[in-house]
């Protein structure tokens, strides 16, 4: 399994958000579905993946997550403009069914499993 540090932003570049999780697919469609209204990301239309580092391990990923929100913001974003000088949003092709996300695939699985069907 692997681990991805991330960071997203609003449309404008304005806003930025760093996060770390176990699935980055999952997590980015999550945040391009508002699946948690009243989160940071939700709030500030946070929808736009603009950098990305895979790690092997959880501890190795939420301690450069840590760093990275100890930065200043001219850091992070030389960060962002070295390897994503244009601010491409870096899921564009990712093909994300948005239609599905762990969180309705789960509550369908437990439906399932109550016999309500």
């Amino acid at each position: 399994m692997s681990y991805c540090v991330y960071i997203m932003t609003n449309t404008y570049n304005k806003v930025l958000y760093i996060g770390v999780t176990n699935d980055i697919y999952e997590r980015v469609k999550e945040h391009k579905l508002k699946v948690y209204p009243k989160s940071f990301t939700a709030r500030y239309n946070c929808d736009k993946l603009v950098y990305l580092e895979e790690y092997e391990d959880a501890k190795t990923a939420t301690t450069r997550e840590r760093q990275f929100k100890k930065w200043n913001r001219a850091w992070k974003l030389d960060l962002i403009k070295d390897i994503n000088p244009n601010w491409t949003d870096l899921s564009q092709n990712w093909n994300l069914d948005l239609s599905k996300t762990r969180i309705n695939q789960k509550a369908d699985r437990d439906f399932r499993k109550s016999g309500n069907l």
